[in-house]
Protein backbone atom coordinates (compact mmCIF):
# COMPACT_ATOMS: atom_id res chain seq x y z
CA UNK A 1 0.00 0.00 0.00
CA UNK A 2 0.88 3.61 -0.81
CA UNK A 3 0.40 6.46 1.31
CA UNK A 4 -2.09 9.05 -0.22
CA UNK A 5 0.47 11.91 0.31
CA UNK A 6 3.70 12.86 2.09
CA UNK A 7 2.50 13.92 5.28
CA UNK A 8 6.09 15.12 5.86
CA UNK A 9 6.44 16.76 2.23
CA UNK A 10 3.30 19.45 3.32
CA UNK A 11 4.09 22.73 4.71
CA UNK A 12 0.73 22.59 6.40
CA UNK A 13 0.78 19.11 7.74
CA UNK A 14 4.22 19.70 9.15
CA UNK A 15 2.69 22.73 10.93
CA UNK A 16 -0.10 20.89 12.44
CA UNK A 17 2.03 17.42 13.09
CA UNK A 18 4.96 20.09 15.18
CA UNK A 19 1.65 20.85 17.17
CA UNK A 20 0.08 17.63 17.84
CA UNK A 21 3.86 16.31 19.18
CA UNK A 22 4.72 19.46 21.11
CA UNK A 23 1.22 18.24 22.83
CA UNK A 24 2.00 14.74 23.28
CA UNK A 25 5.39 16.08 24.85
CA UNK A 26 3.44 17.67 27.74
CA UNK A 27 1.78 14.02 28.10
CA UNK A 28 5.59 12.28 27.97
CA UNK A 29 6.68 14.23 30.59
CA UNK A 30 3.79 13.89 33.05
CA UNK A 31 3.87 11.53 36.15
CA UNK A 32 1.11 9.17 33.65
CA UNK A 33 3.35 5.74 34.00
CA UNK A 34 4.80 5.13 30.60
CA UNK A 35 3.66 1.46 30.02
CA UNK A 36 -0.02 2.94 30.45
CA UNK A 37 0.86 6.02 27.67
CA UNK A 38 2.08 2.89 25.12
CA UNK A 39 -0.68 0.48 26.02
CA UNK A 40 -3.08 3.40 25.36
CA UNK A 41 -1.93 4.42 22.52
CA UNK A 42 -2.04 0.96 20.82
CA UNK A 43 -5.54 0.26 22.03
CA UNK A 44 -6.83 3.53 20.56
CA UNK A 45 -4.91 2.65 17.54
CA UNK A 46 -6.60 -0.76 16.78
CA UNK A 47 -10.09 0.25 17.64
CA UNK A 48 -9.47 2.79 14.76
CA UNK A 49 -7.20 0.66 12.43
CA UNK A 50 -4.52 2.70 11.77
CA UNK A 51 -1.72 0.42 11.40
CA UNK A 52 0.74 2.91 11.40
CA UNK A 53 0.24 3.48 14.52
CA UNK A 54 -0.09 0.36 16.24
CA UNK A 55 3.32 -0.73 14.66
CA UNK A 56 4.74 2.42 15.92
CA UNK A 57 3.84 1.83 19.60
CA UNK A 58 4.38 -1.92 19.82
CA UNK A 59 7.80 -1.50 18.93
CA UNK A 60 8.01 1.77 21.26
CA UNK A 61 6.64 -0.99 24.27
CA UNK A 62 9.11 -3.34 22.80
CA UNK A 63 12.00 -1.10 23.31
CA UNK A 64 10.78 -0.19 26.09
CA UNK A 65 10.82 -3.14 28.14
CA UNK A 66 7.02 -4.25 27.17
CA UNK A 67 6.21 -8.05 26.95
CA UNK A 68 5.31 -9.39 24.55
CA UNK A 69 2.14 -11.47 26.45
CA UNK A 70 0.93 -7.93 27.64
CA UNK A 71 1.21 -6.55 23.86
CA UNK A 72 -0.54 -9.44 22.48
CA UNK A 73 -3.63 -8.76 24.50
CA UNK A 74 -4.26 -5.53 24.50
CA UNK A 75 -7.32 -6.02 22.25
CA UNK A 76 -8.62 -8.19 24.47
CA UNK A 77 -7.76 -6.77 27.87
CA UNK A 78 -11.43 -7.43 29.44
CA UNK A 79 -10.12 -11.19 29.46
CA UNK A 80 -6.71 -10.90 30.07
CA UNK A 81 -4.88 -11.33 33.75
CA UNK A 82 -2.07 -9.64 32.81
CA UNK A 83 -3.29 -6.25 33.20
CA UNK A 84 -3.34 -3.94 36.62
CA UNK A 85 -6.19 -2.36 37.86
CA UNK A 86 -4.85 0.79 37.15
CA UNK A 87 -4.12 -0.13 33.36
CA UNK A 88 -7.52 -1.73 32.83
CA UNK A 89 -9.16 1.83 34.04
CA UNK A 90 -7.04 3.64 31.25
CA UNK A 91 -7.84 1.00 28.58
CA UNK A 92 -11.47 1.27 29.36
CA UNK A 93 -10.98 5.09 29.42
CA UNK A 94 -9.62 5.32 26.01
CA UNK A 95 -11.91 2.85 24.27
CA UNK A 96 -15.08 5.16 25.69
CA UNK A 97 -12.87 7.99 24.67
CA UNK A 98 -11.89 6.88 21.11
CA UNK A 99 -15.71 5.49 20.18
CA UNK A 100 -17.32 8.62 21.99
CA UNK A 101 -19.17 8.78 19.13
CA UNK A 102 -20.92 5.37 19.59
CA UNK A 103 -22.06 6.47 22.92
CA UNK A 104 -25.30 9.45 23.03
CA UNK A 105 -23.73 10.64 26.44
CA UNK A 106 -19.81 10.28 25.62
CA UNK A 107 -17.92 8.85 28.53
CA UNK A 108 -20.13 7.16 30.99
CA UNK A 109 -19.67 8.61 34.87
CA UNK A 110 -18.71 4.88 35.66
CA UNK A 111 -16.04 4.54 33.84
CA UNK A 112 -14.72 8.26 34.68
CA UNK A 113 -14.88 7.51 38.16
CA UNK A 114 -13.04 4.38 38.01
CA UNK A 115 -10.10 6.36 35.88
CA UNK A 116 -10.20 8.79 38.77
CA UNK A 117 -9.40 6.07 41.74
CA UNK A 118 -6.47 4.90 39.68
CA UNK A 119 -4.88 8.46 38.90
CA UNK A 120 -4.85 11.83 40.13
CA UNK A 121 -5.64 15.18 38.58
CA UNK A 122 -2.65 15.79 36.62
CA UNK A 123 -2.90 11.97 35.25
CA UNK A 124 -5.99 12.27 34.31
CA UNK A 125 -5.40 15.70 32.03
CA UNK A 126 -2.40 13.64 30.66
CA UNK A 127 -5.12 10.26 30.17
CA UNK A 128 -7.23 12.73 28.17
CA UNK A 129 -5.15 14.75 25.95
CA UNK A 130 -3.08 11.48 24.80
CA UNK A 131 -6.75 9.82 23.84
CA UNK A 132 -7.37 13.00 22.38
CA UNK A 133 -3.98 12.77 20.49
CA UNK A 134 -3.36 9.07 19.65
CA UNK A 135 -7.04 9.38 18.01
CA UNK A 136 -5.76 12.56 15.72
CA UNK A 137 -2.67 11.02 14.47
CA UNK A 138 -4.84 7.59 14.46
CA UNK A 139 -6.79 9.93 11.56
CA UNK A 140 -4.33 11.53 10.29
CA UNK A 141 -2.92 8.37 9.08
CA UNK A 142 -5.87 6.20 8.30
CA UNK A 143 -7.24 9.33 5.94
CA UNK A 144 -3.80 8.73 4.25
CA UNK A 145 -3.53 5.41 4.74
CA UNK A 146 -0.32 5.84 6.02
CA UNK A 147 1.34 2.41 5.75
CA UNK A 148 2.52 0.14 8.28
CA UNK A 149 5.50 -1.96 9.14
CA UNK A 150 8.88 -0.03 8.36
CA UNK A 151 8.85 2.17 11.84
CA UNK A 152 11.88 1.73 13.63
CA UNK A 153 11.90 2.55 17.28
CA UNK A 154 12.60 6.03 18.50
CA UNK A 155 12.86 7.35 14.15
CA UNK A 156 10.69 10.59 15.05
CA UNK A 157 13.06 11.35 18.00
Amino acid sequence: MEARMNLHASAIAGKAGKHLVAAGKAVEASTLPHAVQELVKIRASQINGCGFCTDMHVKDATAAGETALRLSLVAVWREATCFTDAERAALELAEEGTRIADAAGGVPDEVWANAAKHYDEEQLAALVALIALINAFNRLNVMVRQPAGDYQPGQFG
